[in-house]
């Protein structure tokens, strides 16, 4: 992996794409929670003709401690990691966490955005006093109900299994602290700020984040569209990457035809 310093952090990533269209807006991908990269399929990490930075969080895959305290420490820190790249037009694409990042970040600093996808979230994200002390006092159970509840019913026990190892790679801490501050972030009131063309995709059956969140996001945000994806719950990208990758490749195309 790429490491690059942007304050007094090191950041960790990778830069995807080859044969690159120049009207393309580059894709900017950011994890959920206990996540990192890599929960993003190959589908899209590799969409064709598009430069794809895909960035492991503070705290999360190969970036190292300390994590952020607040959704909007993490858009500073995207805001210095897209400076550093020297990126001034791009597409922000968040799954989850990555999500509430994704519309904080479009709230804050729209002129730097051809758009935003949004995967899996919310303008608000309850998450329920159980599941955070949960994490903390009984982590090895907490982490297995996050991925029976993570996945449309149907999914095979095996992809279940990569998800779990994947999320039992960061410590209790870490995920305590990711759905921190998902419960504490609450963006409805500046909705209106948000003029960015937005994509919002969610799975049919997503119980971590339900789709009428999905659904209340695309009735405040007049340029927005929504896709709601069937069989499949929270991990629609691994669940059905196919649909997700076409449709984040569609908006960049589309974006792509305004320049």
């Amino acid at each position: 992996m790429e490491t690059i310093v942007v304050g007094n952090r090191t950041l960790a990533f990778r830069r995807y794409g080859r044969q690159v269209a120049v009207e393309r807006p580059p894709l900017v991908l950011l994890h959920g929670a206990g996540s990192n990269h890599l929960i993003w399929p190959p589908q899209v990490r590799h969409l064709p003709a598009t430069a794809v930075y895909a960035l492991d969080l503070p705290g999360h895959g190969a970036s190292p401690l300390p994590a952020c305290a607040s959704i909007s420490a993490y858009s500073e820190v995207v805001r210095d990691f897209v400076d550093a790249l020297e990126l001034p037009w791009f597409v922000l694409a968040g799954h989850s966490l990555g999500g509430a990042i994704a519309l904080d970040f479009a709230t804050a600093y729209s002129h730097r955005l051809a758009g935003i996808a949004v995967i899996g979230a919310g303008a608000r994200m309850r998450v329920s006093p159980a599941l955070l002390s949960g994490v903390l006092h009984d982590y090895w159970g907490t982490t297995a109900q996050i991925v029976e509840a993570s996945y449309h019913p149907a999914t095979h026990p095996e992809e279940k299994d990569r998800y779990l190892h994947h999320l039992r790679e960061h410590d209790a801490q870490t995920l305590y602290n990711d759905f921190a501050v998902v419960e504490a972030f609450d963006i409805r009131s500046r909705l209106a700020q948000l003029v960015a063309p937005t994509l919002i995709l969610c799975g049919e059956q997503d119980r971590m984040t339900p789709p009428q969140l999905s659904q209340a996001l695309h009735a405040a945000i007049p340029s927005s569209q929504l896709c709601l994806v069937a069989e499949a719950g929270h991990n629609v990208l691994l669940e059905q990457p196919g649909v997700v990758s076409a449709q984040i490749d569609r908006f960049l195309e589309e974006l792509a035809r305004t320049v």
